[in-house]
């Protein structure tokens, strides 16, 4: 007898346990039927500033990734870090897309600047996003290099570095798109041009590490993204003839890749901690990181209140 009570209780427990990991389980995956727009970050300290001022929070966790949901300036939004890099990004914004009613996916974050018009601490929101590191490295030959004939090779090379197109799949469509530029929304681009008409940015870190001027907002040409560090010059040079690019990241061409498949409204708000390469002296980032993370994060709450 005390054999069979021992057993039950073995088996109550055991039932109970299992109850309480598929409470977990599907307490992680629970389905969000709210529209919001999804603010997305590569960096904490990017992102702490935008969770700071959220209204109601609540937060969930998906595949050990925190999504902050809530409210900021009135807006139902999503919260939530891409990691670093290309592939970190188009994954966690895929499973923020899975899991939650996304109206539009807004970048906020730090980019290094290509443009030689363009300084530190400037904001850029290009109309057009490509990846420039899906590339084919070819081999050497007598006539130079000898590349695979069946891609297309779009752009001029950077030794054996020659960038090409991408692939991608969209509802509705009989086999992939191939293509190299993926677009920025219209309708978030006429929503920045209005909010950020009048908008002025700080010039100065916490540490009051100052511009020598004002920074400024430009919306329209192109950004491109790969996931590497860039502290180059001559490379730098490079990307900005090649794809007359404004500014290099790590994570925004491959949201817009995603959010071009999923047909969901894309921007990306980037503002510049560095030169890639083209200071004079050193990379600028661990100087400017803050103050490019702020004017970003201002620029993001601004074209909010302007989305229709």
């Amino acid at each position: 007898m005390i054999g069979l009570k021992a057993s039950m209780i073995r088996f109550a427990v055991s039932l109970f346990t299992v109850c309480v990991l598929a409470f977990q389980v599907n307490a992680e995956h629970s389905e969000d039927d709210v529209p919001r727009t999804a603010i997305v970050s590569a960096f904490s300290p990017e992102l702490v500033i935008l969770r700071d001022a959220l209204m109601e929070p609540v937060t969930v966790s998906l595949n050990g990734v925190e999504f902050h949901q809530g409210k900021l300036d009135e807006r139902d939004v999503v919260l939530f870090l891409s990691g670093i890099g290309t592939v970190n990004a188009a994954m966690t914004v895929q499973l923020a897309l899975d899991h939650f009613d996304i109206e539009h996916v807004v970048f906020s974050g730090i980019a290094g600047g290509v443009d030689p018009a363009l300084g530190i601490g400037d904001v850029v929101i290009a109309d057009r996003w490509g990846q420039y590191l899906e590339v084919v490295m070819a081999r050497p030959s007598a006539e130079g290099w000898a590349k695979p004939p069946f891609f297309e090779y779009p752009f001029a090379n950077f030794g054996m570095i020659f960038p090409r197109a991408v692939s991608v799949q969209r509802a509705g469509s009989d086999e992939p798109e191939t293509r190299f530029w993926f677009p920025v929304d219209q309708s978030l681009l006429t929503a920045a041009r209005r909010a950020l008409a009048d908008l002025e940015l700080t010039p100065c870190t916490k540490g009051q590490d100052c511009l020598d001027r004002l920074p400024r907002i430009l919306i329209g040409g192109a950004g491109v993204s790969g996931s590497a560090f860039v502290d180059n010059a001559e490379f730098r040079a490079y990307v900005f003839e090649t794809f007359n690019a404004r500014v290099l990241d790590m994570e925004s061409a491959a949201v817009a890749h995603v959010a071009y498949a999923n047909e969901v409204p894309f921007i990306a708000v980037r503002s510049l901690s560095d030169l890639a390469g083209g200071e004079p002296d050193e990379n600028g980032i661990r100087v400017f990181f803050g103050l490019a993370a702020q004017n970003a994060a201002t620029a993001v709450r601004a074209i909010l209140q302007e989305i229709p």
